[in-house]
């Protein structure tokens, strides 16, 4: 199987009429003759973007003539030509180790370079010692040496396998993209995806690929150098996302009847696991601000005899045979960045929980950068001590902010000093979730994903991440101080940084004192906020709840950014949320930037929906002749009738009351002894299903539990909400939704009385 990496050439003098141009020409012309792609350049330019170019080359050659050495009598190359050879070094040295370099000279030898320079070269040719083929042979050679040694285990197999052209009579059907050929529109489908693809779409009876589900031969040697690479005892891929993740973890360690400690800010899979295996939940409360933007829970909560108070307090927990937590789950990090000093939770902790899991869907790229030092669960830059006797799980989604493809999920263990992760037993769990007939194409991703992150290159990718974060916030700082008193959007997060470059960490972690972040006093050095989650605060509320008289709810800016080709991960009230993974480039958040500037532009003049969002007016006439600014005037004023920034904080924080467990309650569903109520009779019910504002995506109440005053009314502003502004409706998954007599009415499932 042919790649695109060719050997890139520095020569100022490669178009050049003279005799140094005329020998790189001819070294080229030999390489290229030998079956290898040539890339002729004569300066390096930026040397940072420049270095980039190292994940599309198989190797660099760079040339020194004389003419750069000093005149005189010296035989030294001059500080200049130096200093830019070694730069240029470094910077492809912060991001590959590997990648063949060479230097091409005229007169001057490895005595007239520094032995800095020296131990990261792979040859010093010189012109018209050799033959140009001789030289070009060797090149490729050393080229085609770092080429072979990049595939990680298992996508170096799936390759072999898809290249070997065999007939095979397995599953899936298709046969390798065979029957897509077949029909008009398999032959666009298989144009669309291609060959490769489908070759390397099969199943489980390719031996030589290894099996997924017992993790053996190239899939075993890829989790194996995946788990190096994370610094884990243990890692398994999951093809099924990290919901499925979370689901793997919880049946190997939890039993009906176990007590279960809980963050409540938890993802759904993990209510899922608890009605699954039986469990009684016990959940850690965290903060949240006005924005909407889920806080920590504080550092008290994780006190054993808080959580033994949590446990005699609940109905059902208090009566459990067995009071020890079985496992702790908290979400690290949360959606919006804020992060937990995992070692200080795990000294308070001590060996009172038998399993702590952390679920780290949003963080995969924090053990690779000191910036995250205590702040994820396994592996990282520096010495992590071992529990006496508790495992950690940590399950992670490398498709999120790495560089998977969906679904790329992983599982990482961490063992105690007593006590050992049983695999087998392990496994069991794992295929009760798994599927029989895995994607290899995802199982590849996982592999590669994990291999990009082999050091330095994975220092060099979440680096390149932060900084370009931090950057976006100095553009977004600057543009505001440019417009004065007018208003802007703002980036929330700590108020001080660096004014270049990365700075100190110190600065996003939160202090006692600190107040930018609303989540009240929290205890300095417990949290920190992840630099490369940006969450944007668009104008009309303030930290402290309070409406302004005129606002920008944040729906109809995200709505706004999608027609003009910006697509954002989350929307809030008064914010929306981006991230800066390791596929972020400076064109799309300075992208970012200028589209908000066209939309503060559209709003000042307010002009009609049918302008500046005609594909949004067109689905909803009833807006196309509203100014812009006199829409986003209409959903405020509705926010600030329903005083909806105080109803979704605590509404979240209220008291919740549990009636019975979830799988009592779930098992109520399965039976059908369920009724379908109307939002106005809900009160003091017991819900049969998850209810789910979207967003921020986080249960209201779990199967189980009681709907009480505050929720009733959140629901009722979402009825009132969408009947009057189509387009902008609020999902709340668990609500469900019927036409009656012409109108939209709103019901939930709830438990017989």
């Amino acid at each position: 199987m042919k790649f695109r990496f060719p050997v890139i050439i520095i020569d100022e003098d490669f178009r050049a009429e003279n005799i140094s141009g005329s020998g790189i020409r001819d070294l080229a012309e030999a390489i290229q003759k030998e079956g290898m792609e040539v890339v002729g350049l004569t300066s390096y330019g930026d040397l940072t973007a420049f270095a980039q170019q190292a994940s599309r080359a198989s190797c660099f050659i760079i040339s020194v003539d004389d003419e750069e050495f000093e005149s005189g009598e010296s035989v030294d190359l001059s500080d200049e030509v130096l200093g830019s050879i070694r730069a240029f070094i470094g910077e492809v040295r912060k991001r590959n180790a590997e990648i063949p370099i060479f230097l091409y000279g005229e007169t001057r030898t490895s005595r007239h370079l520094t032995n800095d320079i020296l131990r990261e070269l792979h040859g010093f040719i010189h012109m018209f010692e050799d033959t140009p083929e001789f030289v070009a042979r060797h090149i490729i050679r050393e080229a085609k040496v770092y080429l072979d040694s990049l595939a990680p285990p298992f996508f170096n197999a799936l390759m072999n396998y898809a290249s070997d052209s065999s007939y095979s009579w397995h599953c899936p059907g298709h046969s390798g993209g065979v029957a897509f050929l077949k029909s008009p529109v398999g032959q666009m489908f298989h144009q669309f995806f291609g060959e490769n693809l489908l070759r390397a779409d099969v199943c489980n009876a390719v031996d030589e690929l290894g099996q997924l589900l017992d993790h053996t031969g190239p899939v075993h040697d890829s989790e194996m150098n995946a788990a190096r690479i994370f610094g884990s005892d243990h890692l398994f891929f999951v093809t099924n996302g990290t919901s499925t993740s979370n689901k793997v973890v919880w049946h190997s360690t939890v039993a009906p009847g176990d007590i279960v400690v809980v963050d409540r800010n938890c993802h759904k899979s993990i209510l899922h696991s608890i009605i699954m295996c039986g469990a009684v939940p016990v959940f850690l409360m965290p903060t949240r601000n006005h924005y909407g933007i889920i806080g920590p829970i504080p550092k008290s909560e994780f006190d054993p005899e808080t959580i033994a108070k949590k446990i005699e307090a609940n109905p059902f927990a208090r009566e459990a045979k067995n009071k020890k937590p079985r496992v702790l789950t908290l979400t690290q990090s949360t959606y919006d960045g804020i992060l937990y000093n995992v070692e200080t939770i795990k000294e308070v902790l001590g060996d009172t929980v038998d399993t702590l899991h952390f679920d780290e869907a949003w963080l995969p790229h924090a053990s690779f950068h000191p910036y995250y030092n205590h702040m994820h669960a396994i592996g990282g830059t520096e010495a992590r001590p071992r529990p006496e006797n508790t495992l950690i799980f940590a399950t992670q989604s490398t498709h999120k902010l790495l560089a998977g493809l969906s679904q790329a999920s992983q599982i990482l263990v961490q063992d105690a000093t007593n006590r050992k992760l049983d695999t087998h037993r392990f496994n069991e769990s794992y295929l009760m979730h798994s599927s029989t007939s895995p994607q290899y194409a995802i199982i590849a991703s996982c592999d590669v994903a994990a291999a990009m992150m082999e050091p330095p290159g994975g220092h060099a990718l979440v680096e390149e991440s932060l900084l370009e974060a931090i950057d976006f916030r100095r553009a977004m700082r600057k543009v505001g101080n440019e417009f004065g008193e007018d208003w802007w959007f703002k980036v929330w997060g700590p108020e001080k940084w660096a004014e270049e470059g990365l700075g100190d960490r110190d600065d996003w972690i939160i202090h006692e004192e600190d107040t930018w972040h609303g989540f009240g006093q929290i205890e300095s050095g417990f949290n920190m906020l992840d630099p490369i989650k940006a969450t944007i605060i668009t104008p009309g509320l303030n930290i402290h709840g309070e409406f302004d008289d005129q606002g920008i709810p944040a729906a109809i800016v995200s709505k706004y950014l999608a027609e003009h080709g910006i697509i954002i991960e989350k929307t809030g009230l008064y914010s929306f949320f981006i991230m800066f993974t390791i596929g972020i480039t400076k064109g799309r958040w300075n992208s970012m930037v200028t589209e908000l500037q066209q939309f503060k532009d559209d709003f000042d003049q307010n002009l009609p929906m049918w302008r500046v969002m005609p594909d949004f007016a067109k689905k909803h006439p009833r807006y196309q002749r509203t100014g812009l600014r006199d829409l986003c005037q209409s959903l405020h004023d509705i926010y600030r009738k329903f005083n909806v920034a105080k109803i979704t904080t605590e509404m979240y924080l209220s008291n919740i009351e549990p009636s019975m467990t979830p799988a009592d309650a779930w098992a109520k569903m399965s039976h059908r002894e369920v009724e379908r109520v109307s939002i106005d009779e809900l009160e003091g019910r017991t819900t049969a299903m998850l209810v789910t504002p979207y967003p921020p995506g986080i249960p209201l109440l779990i199967p189980g539990e009681r709907f009480n005053k505050i929720i009733v009314d959140y629901l009722k502003f979402v009825r009132e909400f969408n009947s009057r502004f189509p387009g902008f409706e609020t999902d709340c998954h668990g609500l469900v939704r019927e036409n009656v007599n012409g109108e939209d009415q709103y019901f939930v499932d709830v438990v017989n009385d």
